[in-house]
């Protein structure tokens, strides 16, 4: 078995991707992914845990154009309402990535369940088109990469996280309001 850390799947998802909506789920994989490659087509969510895939659901549908989630097994256990709406339009362009560390990392450290349930079963159960889980950046990255060529249906892809995380990077800066007004500014040119 491979083993990953959080910022190598992290790195592995900005390797891949260029201009597709990337949004990162609250806590840590936002500020990693921002120390790592600030770009105007990510959404670092800043609180508001378990509606990154929500967010990217409403993304997807909107402009119909490929769209990351780049998600944690705690936040979908805590709203696991955008498996359901995802798997439940089989047209959707949405690749949910879910990086599983079986933790709450930026608030302590505290057990998530995850370990004693099936997340890919559940993307299964809830109509996902194609369900992996992968144990490697470089699968991740190459999974990501096929499913970007031509994603005609919801895409779920669970990341083992096993790894000791490098240093994880200061807060993003308090301008939410522009963050977003950001994000929308490029949602609006690319559509």
């Amino acid at each position: 078995m491979a083993r990953v850390s959080k910022t190598a799947a992290i790195r592995a998802v900005i390797a891949a991707t260029t201009d597709e909506p990337v949004l990162f789920t609250t806590g840590y994989a936002s500020r990693i992914a921002h120390g790592i490659r600030d770009r105007e087509n990510h959404l670092y969510m800043t609180g508001s845990m378990g509606l990154v895939a929500s967010i990217g659901v409403g993304v997807a549908r909107e402009t119909r154009a490929t769209t990351v989630v780049v998600d944690g097994d705690g936040s979908v256990l805590m709203n696991p309402v955008g498996l359901i709406v995802a798997g439940a339009d089989q047209e959707l362009p949405l690749v949910h990535i879910v990086l599983d560390d079986r933790r709450y990392d930026s608030t302590g450290g505290q057990d998530v369940p995850s370990g004693r349930l099936d997340l890919a079963a559940w993307a299964r159960g809830c109509g996902y088109g194609a369900v992996h889980t992968v144990d490697s950046a470089a699968a991740l990255a190459d999974l990501l990469a096929k499913a970007l060529i031509d994603c005609r249906h919801p895409v779920f892809i669970r990341c083992i996280i096993d790894e000791p995380d490098e240093p994880v990077p200061a807060r993003i800066g308090r301008d939410l309001r522009g963050h977003a007004s950001r994000f929308a500014r490029y949602l609006c040119r690319s559509g």
